[in-house]
């Protein structure tokens, strides 16, 4: 059975950092993408990354770019997801997320694609002074 399971949300000061991870256990990185959504209470959800299987191609939605990286760890098949120059406005949910079917050099894109069979229970990031 796949899943993920997230940690490393909390309380974070505007222009801050902060590092999500994203374990994953029941298949390999190496077959599957993993893509990374934020939503806010009464906002829509939103498609900020992702990252490619086998060979780790990342991209990025323009509201994060600069500021937000995506990265995998295939020994510990963990994803991190490095938050830089965090602003209030950014306070919202974090979620990785992956779909049931994969293999090796899938493109992890669009970036909004909601359609994924597995989700993590998301972490709470909270930016204010």
């Amino acid at each position: 059975q796949v899943q993920l399971v997230e940690s490393g949300g909390g309380l974070v000061q505007p222009g801050g950092s902060l590092r999500l991870s994203c374990a994953v256990s029941g298949v390999s990185l190496d077959y599957r993408t993993i893509s990374w959504f934020r939503q806010a209470p009464g906002k829509e959800r939103e498609g900020i990354s992702c990252i490619s299987s086998s060979d780790g191609s990342t991209y990025y939605a323009d509201s994060v770019k600069g500021r937000f990286t995506i990265s995998k760890d295939d020994a510990k098949n963990t994803v991190y997801r490095q938050m830089n120059s965090l602003e209030p406005e950014e306070t919202a949910g974090y979620y990785c997320a992956t779909p049931k079917v994969g293999g090796l050099g899938d493109s992890c894109l669009p970036l909004t694609n909601y359609e994924l069979d597995y989700w993590g229970q998301g972490t709470q990031v909270t930016v204010s002074s």
